[in-house]
């Protein structure tokens, strides 16, 4: 049996690896509506934005170290009344998929969440992503609104849905 570990991803460790994740799905999937693969210098903002949010990366590393999936959120919208809503995203090795990988990162991205005060966790997915779909309603996500026809990839108009989950935190939100 193979044994996974969770862990906080770091650029100096995981950027290759999240890398490569991000390039696969923008060139073969509609879980990014990216058009072209991401420069391995891209990864040096996106991890200064995560740490600057003070925003985890949560990854999965099996028994050699190797990063089989991760997700992180970040600002769901700029203004200041958003502060106990996040967005999330999930990304899974597409040698991995169907593991129940994306699930134990979900699992540890919800914990996060709540350790945080986050009160709303939003994810932006693909309508026509059933499995993303199906997880987020096992984990409670409930269906929020489809904005149809927001990406043009592939030849085609893309849906936009939008899964969201309510936490029990913050447990004394405040105004500003």
């Amino acid at each position: 049996m193979t044994t996974h570990t969770i862990v906080q991803a770091t650029h100096a460790r995981h950027a290759r690896a999240i890398l490569d994740i991000f390039n696969e799905a923008i060139l073969n999937s509609t879980a990014l509506y990216d058009y072209h693969p991401r420069s391995p210098e891209s990864m040096e903002s996106w991890f200064a934005a995560k740490d600057k949010g003070g925003f985890p990366v949560v990854g999965i590393e099996d028994s050699g170290g190797t990063l089989l999936a991760f997700g992180s959120f970040g600002t769901f919208r700029a203004w200041p009344a958003y502060k106990y809503t996040v967005e999330h995203s999930v990304y899974v090795h597409q040698d991995h998929r169907g593991k129940g990988l994306g699930r134990t990162v979900m699992q540890a991205l919800i914990a996060e969440a709540r350790q945080r005060g986050v009160h709303a966790m939003v994810g932006g997915i693909d309508a026509a992503n059933a499995g993303s779909i199906a997880l987020h309603e096992r984990l409670g996500f409930r269906h929020a609104g489809t904005l149809p026809q927001v990406g043009f990839k592939f030849g085609r108009w893309l849906d936009l849905a939008f899964y969201q989950l309510l936490l029990d935190t913050p447990l004394h939100p405040v105004d500003g």
